[in-house]
């Protein structure tokens, strides 16, 4: 008796006729009735008493029902599993970003991606831009997004969102009130520079330089965030990614334009070794949905 036969059988035994039966599986009267009589032969016992036009299940026949019961309930839960696949609202992804995405464009993004995708489980990793790198390449992580980009073979990539190094300080800071401030405008004040090497860093050194502005920092710190906090507790001044200050709701920060204009750009990466799974191109369209909205804010 295969699985068809099986779903005929059980609608004729909630239904008590042939004709409702055809009608909740689409098919026509003729065609239950025949498979009615095809079971029977098969299975060389009755399978329905039929009184006063209706049809009344045997022992035997709801004997097979209850037995049916867990087909039909690991049926649905594989009809339900395919679909899930077709709307990518399961299965596992692995991403890994830079402290700046990590804390800014990423959580929107992955609330709305996972509240759609209840199913679906994601590994989610905060790295230096080496260990973004170095996680894609390697496949421990399928996205990566981080802060600027040098050319790496066997990684292909997507500007997700192109902002200004800002510049940030406490409100009674001095130049709290400028419109604009420039590398020139900091010289001889405490400031808080980026790590020498790293790529935001070594940008706005550069910048510094172009501006003829000599570049003293008061303390040199590795994240951007890192800078943020001390700025905020009036150590200095200090120029970050756009991103950043958002966090902790600024922590009380002036946030001003930083000048010469320094771009920060953000980039989501991916091996070119493997073909992006659909859950992962579902999540790129939240993270562009996400940097949107970043834009327009």
């Amino acid at each position: 008796m295969n699985l068809r036969q099986l779903e005929i059988l059980r609608a004729v035994i909630r239904h008590r006729t042939t004709v409702a039966a055809a009608d909740e599986l689409a098919l026509s009267q003729p065609a239950v009735s025949n498979a009615l009589k095809t079971m029977e032969a098969q299975a060389g016992f009755a399978l329905f008493e039929r009184v006063n036009n209706r049809l009344f299940p045997t022992m035997e026949a709801m004997a097979l029902y209850k037995e049916s019961e867990a087909i039909f309930a690991l049926h649905a839960k594989l009809e339900n599993r395919v679909r899930d696949l077709r709307d990518n609202r399961s299965g596992h992804l692995s991403i890994v970003a830079t402290p700046p995405l990590a804390y800014s464009i990423i959580p929107s993004a992955l609330s709305g991606f996972l509240h759609r995708r209840p199913e679906t489980r994601v590994f989610f990793d905060v790295r230096r831009y080496e260990g973004i790198i170095e996680g894609v390449l390697s496949r421990v992580a399928e996205l990566g997004f981080a802060l600027g980009l040098s050319h790496h073979p066997g990684i292909a990539h997507e500007v997700a969102h192109t902002g200004e190094m800002v510049c940030v300080l406490p409100p009674q800071h001095p130049l709290a009130a400028q419109p604009v401030i420039s590398a020139s405008d900091l010289v001889g004040l405490p400031f808080i520079g980026l790590e020498r090497g790293t790529r935001l860093g070594e940008a706005v050194r550069a910048s510094f330089a172009q501006a003829g502005a000599s570049f003293q920092p008061t303390v040199e710190v590795r994240y951007c965030n890192t800078a943020c906090v001390l700025a905020a507790a009036g150590v200095g001044v200090a120029v970050v990614d756009p991103f950043s200050p958002r966090q902790n709701s600024g922590n009380g920060l002036i946030v001003k334009p930083f000048a010469p204009t320094t771009l920060a750009v953000a980039y989501m990466l991916w091996s070119e070794a493997a073909p992006l799974s659909r859950l992962a191109k579902a999540f790129l369209d939240e993270v562009r949905a996400a940097s949107q909205m970043l834009t327009k804010g």
